[in-house]
């Protein structure tokens, strides 16, 4: 089975030119940067990519949502399927 869970990018980064906030990188992939302030809430998980979609439009009506309209992220996963098999490395802040 899969699920669609869906979250929102808050952005904050300072990742652009003069330290302007990106929103979208350069290949129109949403820019996500936790460690540069960037604020990522889950809005809810859902059994198709449509309904998903359809909280998006839902969404964008609230305060704070709807300031960042291009910004929300659905990502099907795949039940009972394990991810970040190889681990992660944390990359301290400034380096």
């Amino acid at each position: 089975m899969i699920v669609c869970p869906l979250r929102h990018v808050g952005h904050q980064n300072e990742a652009g030119p003069d330290g302007a906030t990106v929103h979208v990188d350069e290949s129109g992939s949403l820019h996500v940067d936790e460690q540069d302030g960037d604020d990522v809430k889950l809005l809810g998980i859902y059994p198709t990519e449509q309904r998903a979609e359809e909280r998006v439009r839902r969404a964008h009506v609230l305060p704070g949502f709807r300031g960042e309209p291009e910004c929300s992220l659905i990502v099907p996963y795949l039940l009972d399927e394990d991810t970040r098999t190889e681990g992660f490395v944390r990359i301290p802040r400034g380096e």
